[in-house]
Parts: structure tokens; C-alpha cells; sequence
């Protein structure tokens, strides 16, 4: 099954590039877009697509479970980890200037 959806698409990108000049750029557009449905069809019906089907009702009946933060919320702690990745960023450079200071002196540069 994998095969054919795989070989639908190919199909389509195949005609898009081998009709060139024949077909027009529209109809050539919709053999690629008419082999990545056809390819997503075929997909959807095979065993590996009934699961992904069954994944994402599971994920979108979970996602209706969360507590989404309010607007205020994601401000503060948006800020607040802004402030504590600049704050390690020049604890890290401090220890960059140190660990460079001690080398120069350790190679009597």
C-alpha cells in the first residue's frame, strides 16, 4: 500500500516535469496536487492509516482536556524566560572571559 501512495505522487511530479510545454502550467499543477490526494487516499485506507486516523482523534479529544494558559499568562512567563536565558547567557560569558583569561595567563600570552 505504501508503494502505490508513494508511486502516485511520484506519478504526479513525473507528469508535472515530463508535460512541460504540452500541458499548461495549471493542469500540470493539478496532476501534482491530483497525485498527493490520490497518494493521501490510498494512505488513509491502509492499516498504518486507520492508526494515524485513531492518533489523531486521541490527540484532539486530549487537547480538549488541557488548561490552556490565559493571554496574561504566556506574557509573564514569556518574559520570564527571556530574562533567565539572558541572565545564563552572561553567566556564560563571564565564565568564557575567565576560562580565556586563565589560558592566556597558563600560556604566557
Amino acid at each position: 500500500m505504501y508503494a502505490v501512495a508513494v508511486l502516485l505522487v511520484v506519478a504526479g511530479v513525473f507528469a508535472f516535469y515530463w508535460f512541460d510545454g504540452q500541458w499548461s502550467t495549471g493542469l500540470r499543477i493539478g496532476a501534482v496536487v491530483g497525485g498527493l490526494v490520490a497518494a493521501l487516499a490510498v494512505f488513509m485506507f491502509s492499516a498504518k492509516g486507520r492508526e494515524t486516523r485513531e492518533f489523531l482523534s486521541e490527540s484532539r479529544f486530549e487537547l480538549r482536556k488541557v488548561v490552556w494558559p490565559t493571554r496574561q499568562e504566556a506574557t509573564r512567563l514569556t518574559w520570564i524566560v527571556a530574562g533567565v536565558v539572558v541572565l545564563i547567557s552572561l553567566i556564560m560569558a563571564g565564565f568564557d572571559a575567565i576560562v580565556q583569561w586563565a589560558i592566556k595567563l597558563l600560556l604566557g600570552h
